[in-house]
């Protein structure tokens, strides 16, 4: 397998962990989004970037762009529906404007 392109992200996160309301943070199970899918989702459900301009920014392919919004999408709704904690952690990231 090909290694992964460096992602650009604008900042960090300044919360690295979401959880439910009614279970300790030790009861809940996690889903875990990386750095750059949080920049991602950033991009483009806060911004309302389209995908090709998200991905200049982040100086990635579009089509590559479209697999990390895809899979950060998918963990949220995990998280959401099923009632896990949301951390933020990982990724093939650098930290510019």
């Amino acid at each position: 397998m090909r290694p992964k392109k460096t992602r650009w992200v604008k900042c960090a996160p300044r919360e690295r962990c979401f959880k439910p309301l009614c279970k300790p943070l030790s009861q809940a199970k996690s889903v875990y989004l990386t750095i750059d899918e949080f920049e991602a989702i950033r991009l483009a459900c806060l911004q309302g970037l389209r995908q090709k301009d998200a991905a200049k920014k982040m100086k990635i392919s579009r089509p590559t762009f479209s697999r990390i919004v895809t899979s950060a999408h998918r963990k949220i709704a995990d998280g959401l529906v099923n009632i896990k904690a949301i951390r933020i952690e990982g990724g093939c990231c650098k930290f510019g404007k």
